[in-house]
């Protein structure tokens, strides 16, 4: 898991990424901060969609340590029996790291956005064809144009 920032209004936004350990994106979400807020919200919601994950592999951030942990109380007290375990190690979310340059490149010729709900529009169908050209949605070996024409019908 990590955050990227995108400029909005010239303001910075915080895109959180999920990122499993090979290369598929899980979930997504824009912020406008990055707080303990935020990343709580983002943890329920990746945990929300794929389950509790063993291990969650972050960056130094102090935030995102602090919303983990929070996450972590809330699974213990709702009695699902497994904890998120955290790795804070600087160098081991590379994968996800170097799948945000796509984002980077597709959103940095924009010049920015002008409102936050086309920010999140836009970036949400910047995700979901990244996913399928990464294969997210693979079923019965179709190519990209038939699977975008399955989810699109």
């Amino acid at each position: 898991m990590d955050e990227t920032c995108i400029k909005f209004k010239s303001i910075w936004t915080y895109l959180y990424r999920a990122v499993d350990r090979n290369g598929q994106t899980l979930d997504f979400m824009l912020s406008k901060r990055c707080d303990l807020a935020a990343a709580r919200r983002f943890f329920k919601q990746a945990i929300g969609t794929n389950g509790v994950p063993d291990r969650v592999v972050i960056d130094k951030s102090g935030a995102d340590l602090a919303g983990l942990q929070s996450v972590n109380v809330i699974l213990k007290f709702t009695g699902t029996g497994r904890l998120v375990t955290i790795r804070q190690v600087k160098y081991l979310n590379n994968i996800l790291e170097q799948d945000q340059r796509f984002i980077k490149r597709v959103t940095g010729p924009m010049m920015g956005f002008k409102a936050f709900h086309s920010a999140t529009a836009t970036i949400a169908g910047i995700e979901v064809a990244h996913m399928i050209r990464k294969r997210k949605f693979e079923a019965n070996d179709l190519s990209a144009f038939q699977q975008f024409a399955v989810l699109a019908a």
